[in-house]
């Protein structure tokens, strides 16, 4: 294996000799929204993809940008520690999770994936690799490097880090018919500190189901959400439940939360053919891309007279404007289920300007993934556009993996304009990479 330093000679040098063109070359995506064609870069960082080293003692991993979070989380459970926040999805990347947004349900105590980040190595648009930490010279790019989008530069090496965990999760499932109940007790269960993962899952308008677990030593059975059983339903079917720290980790993963259900994976005949090497993020996602590309389902929905918006959205809402952010959904959107997990509060002093969370209060993300499909055409966005005026009047914010629809002036009082033109006049002044706006609105 070729280290990391080697990895960063061969880029020095490359760079050296005037290379331009510098890309991520992947073979899985986890953005969600459409994109122009682009070439294949000149310089590849894909095979940036290896844990450098694991120190337990010190609580904290060393790996390179483009290690996937299911390499980085066994490389650290081997050593009795994980990632303080391990996304849900296995093809997620490390500099993905810090260049995007990153969560999971250890977030109600250790916010989101950046907020655990405390060094950098970043190749800046200028060409220089620079180092970043919350102290030295480069604290405005450590800063405003999260939800970026590889508009400032490509992360090439993180330290981040880690929490001890046990052999195996007690996970307890607590349902609730009424939604200002539900969001109490998620309030109770962020104040509890006995707790180790909170998130939920929100069924209907009165099915509310709140998932609190715990690390422990040993437990009397394991269940295998990787085949046969699919861990949504298991929420309607049992109060408590014990799974490996490993099988925890990756339990939305097998059906992609329960997004596999619109490709069929949820038949068990269908789910028997497919196997347990193909129930998993990164198959759905290649059928998907698939499907993107030849445009099956949507001449489906057209013989069929319908008309159908795609509504794929990670939003942050403060905790005490949660309820009336569920109502809405309800009543205008009409998805789903509805994944709800908990951020803690922004630390004070570590502001991020391109996705700044207040430190006064918690915030509940909602996720929602699906297509809604009418009889009665809508204009383009429609409903997205409905989410993203809500989400702003009640303060919150959304994600940028998936389709935007602001307007610029919009887009630019959520995300900070002035702290970004800095940033971009300092690391990358001849516009090498993309504009923030144009990349994820315009999809340029």
């Amino acid at each position: 294996m070729t280290s990391y330093a080697e990895k960063r000679a061969a880029l020095v040098a490359a760079l050296a000799e005037g290379a331009t063109g510098v890309g991520l070359a992947k073979s899985t995506s986890n953005l969600f929204r459409d994109r122009e064609a682009r070439r294949t870069p000149r310089i590849d960082l894909a095979h940036f993809h290896d844990v450098v080293a694991v120190d337990a003692g010190a609580g904290s991993v060393d790996a390179e940008g483009m290690t996937t979070f299911v390499d980085l989380a066994d490389a650290t459970l081997a050593e009795g520690v994980m990632p303080a926040v391990v996304p849900q999805l296995k093809s997620i990347t490390l500099g993905g999770a810090v260049a995007g947004v990153g969560i999971e349900a250890t977030s109600f105590r250790h916010g989101l994936v950046h907020e655990n980040v405390t060094r950098m190595e970043v190749l800046t648009g200028d060409g220089r690799i620079v180092t970043c930490t919350p102290d030295n010279e480069h604290r405005d790019l450590f800063r405003g490097f999260p939800n970026s989008y590889g508009t400032l530069g490509y992360a090439l090496r993180l330290t981040l880090r880690t929490i001890p965990v046990a052999h195996h999760v007690r996970v307890e499932h607590r349902r609730f018919a009424h939604a200002d109940a539900f969001f109490a007790a998620v309030a109770d269960a962020c104040a509890d500190p006995t707790l180790d993962f909170v998130d939920g899952v929100i069924f209907d308008r009165t099915t509310h189901v709140l998932s609190c677990g715990r690390f422990v030593a040993t437990a009397p059975y394991t269940s295998d959400y990787t085949f046969e059983h699919i861990y949504y339903r298991s929420l309607l079917a049992r109060d408590e439940d014990f799974l490996t720290t490993r099988a925890y980790l990756w339990r939305w993963d097998t059906d992609w939360f329960w997004c596999s259900r619109n490709l069929g994976a949820q038949q068990p005949w269908i789910r028997r053919l497919l196997g347990r090497r193909r129930l998993n993020s990164i198959f759905y996602q290649k059928v998907m891309r698939w499907n993107t590309r030849w445009r099956l389902g949507a001449a489906l929905e057209r013989i069929r007279g319908q008309h159908a918006e795609s509504v794929i959205q990670d939003v942050d809402i403060p905790l005490p404007r949660a309820g009336e952010y569920l109502a809405f959904m309800h009543d205008e959107i009409g998805v789903l289920p509805i994944w709800i997990c908990p951020i803690a509060p922004a630390r004070p002093g570590a502001r991020h300007p391109l996705y700044p969370l207040r430190t006064d209060t918690a915030y509940v993300n909602f996720g929602f993934w699906d297509r809604v499909r009418s009889c009665t055409p809508r204009p383009p966005g429609e409903l997205n556009r409905r989410i993203e005026r809500k989400v702003a009047a009640l303060g919150g914010i959304k994600s940028l993996y998936s389709d935007s629809y602001f307007t610029e002036d919009e887009f630019w009082q959520v995300y900070d304009r002035p702290a970004y033109q800095r940033l971009k006049a300092t690391y990358d002044p001849a516009g090498n990479l993309p504009d923030l706006y144009a990349k994820c609105v315009l999809r340029h």
